[in-house]
């Protein structure tokens, strides 16, 4: 089977360009390939409920059937999550979320299949004409033909799927695969000055106390696996201590 890695640096700002779908719909995006070939694609969503047991990323050559699960996240209830496929086989594959509820029951989303943003382009109308001068009114007029005006999505800023505050307010550190990685995290104030560290992960969920950090407001964060940085980002703590 081959192997997942980490959400890259590049990955990560990518996907930040994106809006996400609300559950049960969710995002599908296609990065490219990287320097082996393979597909990158990232899923992605917000998630309006506070009473999930588990969800589980699943992918398949087939939109109906043989559906293999790539990961659980730890935390079902984040208000924003998802997961870097990094070693797809391709970029037409097929992916579904798996989801169970509190109370046993459980539901399967629609398949989806990756696809890519393509910026929106307003082309401006065209001069009007008449019988003796189909361009414009003024036969001596030189028409402007006005370039398209290109309108670029702005990126929408994304929590992090690794480090981010869960609902109920607290510091939560998502790493799926920490029982078999080097994961050590570095904490800073917004300025840049360091906070603290916390120098050994083994635990796939780990919850911070608010108290670590002293203040409200935001906080930034570098999270290495071993010594190759896999995440720089931030998040946002409230004032209730």
């Amino acid at each position: 089977m081959r192997r997942f890695f980490s959400l890259s640096v590049f990955v990560l700002l990518s996907v930040l360009a994106f809006s996400q779908d609300t559950l049960p719909k969710f995002n599908v995006r296609n990065m490219g390939m990287d320097a082996d070939g393979n597909a990158r694609i990232i899923i992605g969503w917000v998630n309006p409920y506070d009473s999930l047991k588990q969800i589980s990323v699943q992918r398949s050559h087939d939109s109906l059937k043989n559906y293999t699960t790539l990961v659980t996240l730890a935390d079902a209830n984040a208000k924003f999550n998802g997961f870097a496929d990094n070693k797809a086989l391709n970029d037409h594959m097929f992916y579904r979320l798996f989801i169970v509820k509190k109370d046993g029951s459980y539901f399967f989303t629609a398949p989806k299949k990756p696809g890519f943003d393509t910026a929106k382009v307003a082309l401006p109308a065209g001069p009007t004409g008449n019988a003796n001068n189909p361009i414009g009114t003024n036969p001596r007029e030189t028409p402007e033909i006005k370039k398209p005006e290109v309108v670029i999505k702005k990126p929408t800023f994304v929590p992090s799927f690794y480090v981010y505050t869960n609902k109920d307010g607290y510091v939560y550190v998502n790493l799926p695969d920490a029982d078999r990685q080097k994961y050590h995290i570095k904490f800073f104030e917004e300025d840049g000055s360091p906070l603290f560290e916390i120098k050994t992960i083994n635990r796939t969920g780990l919850t911070l106390d608010k108290t670590d950090f002293m203040h409200a407001g935001w906080f930034l964060f570098e999270l290495y696996n071993d010594d190759k940085l896999v995440e720089k980002s931030k998040f946002y703590l409230t004032k209730e201590f």
